[in-house]
This record gives structure tokens, C-alpha cells and sequence, in this order.
């Protein structure tokens, strides 16, 4: 990896493309701590549980990690990229029931211009729907600045957040499009790791008082890196099907007669099925926002799936069932992503085309059988591996990093997406590095 960014800097184009993703990402940061006027912060981290307290095992803690904790203090870019990605799944699901849109997704790059923009238009809808329930459920707290008018400073509020969403949505675009990698996936890494960075220097005054919790820190680190093994390994496991194809005599001319394979990752999808499922777990909360944080309603739903340091049964019920849907989520979106990202079908069409064979599988249906029982099986391990990844390793980050502070400096989630797009990321270099040398050799 190392050796790949050493050469990608010795690239003039290619180092170019690394300091505009840089560039891009530090206007991200600058704007995620730009305060809004108008409405108490303290209420707002305090309401959403988002402090200090060894109680924040809410949605909130992941959402606020990937927005770099602009969402905890409410700033310009709160809503961060989280109104573009709801938009996406939606899409995503809307194209596989809707035939106009299905045929939009099959017409090339114009077609997928056209989804893109509907995407950013739902995105933008999305944005204001949130800036209303973030708003409406606060308006208790708004300090006016046009005189006693609290209405209009309520919709500068809402249009301030739009605007910032739109903005980061607008900045991961030109990173994909002037940098190197997605521009989505970047800026939520950006803010993962700024979360983790803030949080970790916030922990030097607390062990100065205490020595003891240097152990805390110690446990939490070596766990920490751990985790960061076991997801390297499994990101890079596959399965490789074997395929022979047979020697073809084309004029004066054979081809075939080799042997290569069909490789089929673990976890292809990624981190996707935990930021989708992530993303459908929100829609409670942002329903709640509406009825206001005092309600009853919102109270009873907090203390269900959500138990603190002393939870009763119900409560324990109420977390199990909450995981267990996020679990169920998980799968679901895993199948769903490999459904768009792998087609038996077509692998089976073109190996029978070009005249390839897997050993002991007849061409044809009986081939695109055996991929599809092969990649469900697959996609099963890598959703257990999700699962296992959003929901087991945050006990041991609450029993090591509570005392000092470190529950919520980063999640097992959130070190699954950094760890993807970093390896994402270094793919791309390498694939730019690449292009570079086979156009050299071309000259």
C-alpha cells in the first residue's frame, strides 16, 4: 500500500487527483464546524443523547461518526451525505419495480445521468423533510434573531440545512469526479476518522487524572486492531470457480484451451447493507422528531430499544428485538446489493458464448444454477459477517471505552466502512497507476 501511494505521488496527473480529493475533503470539514444561529446546541447534543454520557447506544452515536460529529452540534453540514443516501436506496428499490425507471437503468451512461439527477432531487426533498423534524421538534428552543418572529428563523434554519446537505452532496460528486475514489464513501470516511481523532485526544486529560484507565485505553486499542484484522482478512477472502474453455480454430487461427476463474468475494457488497439498514433504522427516530422529544411516544420507543446502564427485562426484549431487525436488514440489503452486482445469468450466457465450461456443470441453466447457489451461500456468510460486525464488538467498546469516553469514538461499523474505502481507495490508485503504465506502453 505504501509503495502505491509513493509511486501515485511521483505521478503528476495522478498526485493532481490526490490533493483536489484532499482539497475537497478539508471544505467538508471546514463547513462541519460552522455553527447555525438560532437554536440552543447544548439542548440539542443533550436531547439526542449524543454527549459524554456511557448511555449513547443509539442510532445517533453511527450517524454522528459519519458526519464527523456535525450532526451532534448541529452545524451547516448536520445532515451531512445521509439525505443522498437514503435517496440512493430508494432508487435503487424503485428501479427494480418500476419499468420506466428499470429501462432508464439499462440505457447506458445517459440513462444513469437521468436516474442520478432524479436521485439528487429525492436527495434535496429528503434534506427537507429532516430539516422539518429536526426543527419542529426543537422549536421550543429556537432563539430568535429577527426580532420576536421565531417562525422566520426557523426557515432560515431549515434552508441552511438543506443548503448544507446539498453542498456535501454536491462535494462528493466532484471528488468522484476531479479525485480518486467515491466521493460519497470518502467523505463519510473523512468523518469516521475525524470523530475518532477528536475523541482519542479527549481521553489525555481523563488518564492524566486516572493512570489506571491507560489499561482501558490499551484494551481498547489492541481490540481495536483486532477488529481491523479480521475485517481485512474477510474483505479479501473469495471464492474462485474454476473455468475451462475449450480450443476454437477461427480462420487460420486457435483460441482457448486455458483455464481461469470466476471469483466471487465474501463480502462484495461492502459496507453497503449496514449503511442501508443503518439508514432504515433512522426513519423511527426522524417520525419522532415530528411529535417533539417530550412525547411520550418518543420516550417509551427510546427506553425499548434503547437500554441504558441499568436496563429491566422489557428492556433487554426491546434491544434483542431491535438488533435482530437490524440483522434481519442487513441480509436482506447483502442479497438485494448481490442481486444487482453479480447476474448468474449473464455469466452463465457469456462463458457458454466464448465456449467456457466449469468442471462437472453442463452450460447453459444447469451453470447459471450452480453460480447462483454458489453466490447465495456466499452472501450469507458475508450478511453474518455484517451482522456480526454491527451488533457484537459494541459490548466490548462500551465495557473498555466507557470509562473514558471512548464509546462512541468509533463503532465496529464504523471501522468496517473506513477499512472498505481505504482499500477502496488504494484499489483505485493502484488501477489509475495502472491505466498510466499501459498508456505509456502504448506511446
Amino acid at each position: 500500500m505504501w509503495q502505491t501511494i509513493k509511486n501515485a505521488f511521483s505521478d503528476k496527473s495522478i498526485r493532481g487527483r490526490i490533493f483536489a480529493t484532499f482539497g475537497i475533503l478539508l471544505a467538508f470539514r471546514i463547513g462541519c464546524w460552522i455553527p447555525l444561529p438560532g437554536i440552543s446546541v447544548e439542548f440539542y447534543s443533550n436531547q439526542f443523547n449524543l454527549g459524554n454520557s456511557s448511555d449513547n447506544n443509539t442510532i445517533f452515536q453511527l450517524l454522528s461518526m459519519m458526519s464527523g460529529g456535525s450532526m451532534q452540534y448541529l452545524t451547516l453540514f448536520a445532515l451531512g451525505i445521509l439525505p443522498f443516501i437514503n435517496s440512493f436506496i430508494i432508487m435503487q428499490l424503485l428501479t427494480l419495480i418500476i419499468p420506466p425507471l428499470e429501462r432508464l437503468s439499462k440505457q447506458g451512461d445517459e440513462g444513469r445521468e437521468k436516474i442520478t439527477m432524479i436521485t439528487r432531487y429525492v436527495a434535496i426533498v429528503l434534506a427537507v423533510v429532516q430539516s422539518i423534524g429536526i426543527i419542529v421538534a426543537f422549536k421550543d428552543h429556537i432563539d430568535p434573531i429577527f426580532g420576536e418572529v421565531k417562525w422566520l428563523t426557523a426557515l432560515m434554519l431549515i434552508a441552511l440545512l438543506v443548503a448544507g446537505s446539498t453542498i456535501v452532496m454536491w462535494l462528493g460528486e466532484r471528488i468522484t469526479e476531479l479525485g480518486i475514489g467515491n466521493g460519497t464513501s470518502l467523505i463519510i470516511f473523512s468523518g469516521i476518522l475525524s470523530s475518532f481523532g477528536l475523541a482519542m485526544v479527549n481521553t489525555i486529560p481523563q488518564i492524566k487524572n486516572n493512570n489506571n484507565l491507560i489499561w482501558n485505553l490499551l484494551g481498547y486499542i489492541v481490540v481495536v486492531l483486532l477488529l481491523f484484522v479480521f475485517i481485512v482478512f474477510v474483505d479479501g477472502g473469495e471464492r474462485r470457480i474454476k473455468v475451462n474453455y475449450a480450443k476454437q480454430v477461427k480462420g487460420n487461427k486457435m483460441y482457448g484451451g486455458q483455464s481461469t476463474f470466476i471469483p466471487i468475494k465474501v463480502n462484495s457488497s461492502g459496507v453497503m447493507p449496514i449503511i442501508f439498514a443503518s439508514s432504515f433504522m433512522t426513519i423511527p427516530m426522524m417520525i419522532f422528531q415530528f411529535v417533539g422529544q417530550d412525547s411520550q411516544h418518543f420516550i417509551n420507543y427510546s427506553i425499548f430499544c434503547y437500554p441504558g446502564t441499568n436496563p429491566s427485562p422489557w428492556q433487554w426484549v426491546g434491544w434483542v428485538f431491535y438488533y435482530l431487525v437490524m440483522l434481519g436488514l442487513i441480509i436482506f440489503f447483502a442479497y438485494f446489493y448481490a442481486q444487482i452486482q453479480f447476474n448468474p445469468q449473464d455469466v452463465a450466457r457469456n462463458l457458454q458464448q466464448y465456449g467456457g465450461t466449469i468442471q462437472g456443470i453442463r452450460g447453459g441453466k444447469p451453470t447459471s444454477d450452480y453460480l447462483a447457489r454458489i453466490n447465495n451461500r456466499i452472501v450469507l456468510f458475508g450478511a453474518l459477517f455484517l451482522g456480526f460486525i454491527a451488533i457484537v464488538p459494541a459490548a466490548l467498546f462500551q465495557l473498555l471505552g466507557s470509562g473514558l469516553g471512548l464509546t462512541n469514538a468509533i463503532s465496529s461499523t464504523g471501522m468496517l466502512i473506513a477499512v472498505s474505502v481505504a482499500l477502496e481507495f488504494n484499489k483505485q490508485l493502484e488501477g489509475q497507476l495502472m491505466m498510466k503504465h499501459y498508456k505509456g506502453f502504448l506511446k
